[in-house]
């Protein structure tokens, strides 16, 4: 601890001294014994930061990995494709109940939606009664011209019927002439939504008489079902887009295939097949989260750019997390072909640091080959999957699992606590000392500020007694 001295020049000065800077070298004195303190605890925190780094990258490899061993993860994920797209396309939309294989579909005829047609009428002409229709086996429905407070027009009677909200979408078609036709057309797909109009529908031209009744609106269109054979079964759909045909997957038929009426539909071939593609990124997603975690790792046994040692320098939980890491992903399981991931293509690297490289053709040929072995190395117990799942586990963050990392942190943080209690506890010694020596300070101050004064009194008193005066008398 250093020293500290009083500079007031001579006693009799009055000048005293600055008490606040004499107070503030006194304090910064005491404050020296929180030196190792503070530099242990910025040591602990800087521990703290690289070791949840690392837990946060081991984290991330926990969750590529159970991407892998999730029963409805990626490895179920399925393709679907067709032989020919002019006639139909197929999606995949429930890989957990798709079934790989090749199916013989074929398209006899395709889904149409019901529609309807009016005659050219006048766009200002003057309609008056009302259309009355049914769609399928609904009930009959009648929307007069001008209600809802609309133009007794094609136009405003176009808007009453979309209002009325009857099953049906109503437009104005507007020809090169301007006149005009109203457009129905069914809300429902298929042979279900199938437009019927009443033989008594009273709607009529009042500006331009039509010679057919009810401006000759008439079904166009009938509303008929897609019917299609997959393997040589029937299944109708009421729209193109199917989904009741084939487990966990969607169809959309586009034609039949045929060249004319009289040709025969043409038989497509649609493939469900496992996506390997999907599931080999995984994996690779897996093999590079693996390697920046084993670099990050490897990084803290040695130091930063300007020569200081990594925060877990020394530290026995790096070989704890190389070693558990290692030891993972080199060991075989089981006597299949695909029993480890070397016989994915993965395989320590030439470089010797605990990383992993992957032949991308070995692990094609074993998803193409052995699939199902693949799948059991990832999601069988005792396998792969699960004994690296609780390797990670316990080398995590995981503080239920008492993952190597938490517990790491958890003793830091108790250490920090206590210094910090330390460090509380000084600072708070030091503001009581500091209060009491500006007390004490600022009294002996005014004390030697009012020395001259009370010598001048003395002399006076001197003077006064004796007749006596230094001034007078030199």
């Amino acid at each position: 601890m250093g020293s500290v001295g009083l500079s007031f020049g001579s006693a009799t000065s009055g000048q005293g001294f600055d008490v606040t800077t004499t107070v503030n070298e006194i304090v910064a004195n005491l404050q020296a014994v929180e030196t190792p303190w503070t530099t242990q605890l910025t040591s602990l925190q800087s521990k703290d930061t690289a070791l949840s780094s690392l837990g946060t990258q081991i984290s991330t490899l926990s969750t590529d990995l159970q991407n892998l061993t999730d029963f409805t993860g990626t490895m179920t994920d399925k393709t679907g494709s067709s032989s020919d797209t002019s006639v139909l396309t197929g999606s995949i939309t429930s890989s957990s109940t798709a079934v790989p294989g090749t199916y013989t579909v074929t398209v006899q005829n395709l889904a149409q939606t019901s529609s309807a047609a009016s005659d050219a009428v006048g766009a200002s002409d003057v309609l008056t009664g009302g259309v009355t229709f049914k769609v399928g086996n609904g009930e009959w429905q009648t929307v007069n011209v001008g209600d809802s407070s609309t133009a007794a027009t094609l136009s405003g009677l176009s808007t009453a019927i979309n209002d009325a909200d009857v099953g049906v979408t109503a437009r104005v078609l507007t020809n090169a002439d301007g006149s005009q036709k109203l457009s129905l057309i069914s809300q429902t797909d298929g042979s279900a939504g199938q437009i019927a109009f009443s033989s008594s529908m009273t709607l009529a031209d009042s500006t331009t008489p039509d010679q057919n009744a009810g401006l000759g609106l008439t079904t166009i269109q009938n509303g008929t079902d897609a019917s299609i054979t997959v393997d040589g079964a029937t299944v109708t759909s009421a729209s193109n887009t199917v989904t009741n045909a084939i487990p966990g997957l969607t169809l959309q038929l586009l034609s039949t295939g045929s060249s004319s009426s009289t040709s025969s539909p043409e038989s497509v071939q649609v493939v469900i097949a496992n996506d390997t593609s999907s599931i080999a990124s995984a994996i690779s997603t897996f093999v590079s989260d693996y390697n920046t975690t084993m670099k990050a790792i490897n990084a803290q046994e040695g130091k930063d750019s300007s020569g200081n040692p990594e925060p877990l320098y020394g530290s026995s939980i790096l070989a704890q997390l190389q070693e558990g890491l290692q030891s993972a992903v080199s060991s075989v399981f089981g006597s299949n072909t695909i029993n480890s991931l070397i016989s994915l293509g993965i395989t320590a690297s030439a470089s010797d640091d605990g990383t992993i490289s992957l032949d991308t053709d070995t692990l094609s040929n074993a998803l193409n080959s052995n699939f199902d072995q693949v799948v059991q190395l990832f999601q069988g117990t005792g396998s792969f999957g699960s004994t690296f799942t609780n390797t990670l586990n316990s080398l995590g963050n995981s503080s239920t699992d008492g993952g190597a990392i938490s517990l790491a942190l958890s003793e830091d943080s108790s250490q920090e606590s206590t210094l910090n209690d330390d460090i509380s506890n000084q600072n708070a010694l030091i503001a009581t000392q500091k209060a009491s020596l500006t007390t004490e300070l600022n009294a002996a101050n005014q004390v030697l500020q009012s020395i001259p004064e009370q010598i001048q009194e003395i002399n006076e008193m001197y003077s006064a007694v004796t007749g006596y005066s230094s001034t007078q008398n030199g």
